[in-house]
C-alpha cells in the first residue's frame, strides 16, 4: 500500500465520519464539527486526487493546490460564523439544542406563569 493510497482512504474515512455526525448528532455544536471532519476529507481526498494526477505524468497543476488552500480559509470562516450563530441561539433561547422539547426546567417554570 502506498502513501497515496493510504491518504485517500484516511479521507474517505474522514468524509463518512463526518457524514455519520451530521446525520446522527442533533446539538449544533456537533454539527459544526462534524461538518469540518467532511471538509478535511475532502480536501485531503482532492489533493491525492490532484497528485495521483501529476504522478501519472501529466503536468504538476497549481490550481487543486490553490483550490483547498482556499477551501480550508473560507472552511475557517465559516466555522467562526455558527459558531458565533451558536452562542447567539444559547444566549437568545437559553439552550444550546434545536429540538423544540427539550427545555431547562427554569425556562419550563417561567413560560407556565
Amino acid at each position: 500500500m502506498t502513501a497515496g493510497t493510504l491518504a485517500g482512504l484516511t479521507g474517505a474515512m474522514l468524509i463518512g465520519l463526518g457524514l455519520y455526525g451530521l446525520l446522527v448528532h442533533p446539538h449544533p455544536l456537533r454539527k459544526v464539527l462534524a461538518f469540518n471532519l467532511l471538509g478535511s476529507g475532502i480536501f485531503l481526498v482532492f489533493g491525492i486526487i490532484a497528485r495521483k494526477g501529476a504522478a501519472a505524468g501529466f503536468a504538476a497543476d497549481p490550481v487543486p493546490q490553490a483550490m483547498v488552500i482556499t477551501g480550508i480559509v473560507v472552511a475557517f470562516a465559516a466555522t467562526a460564523l455558527a459558531i458565533g450563530l451558536i452562542l447567539r441561539l444559547v444566549e437568545t433561547g437559553g439552550q444550546a439544542t434545536l429540538e423544540p422539547g427539550d427545555q431547562s426546567p427554569d425556562e419550563g417554570e417561567e413560560a407556565g406563569k
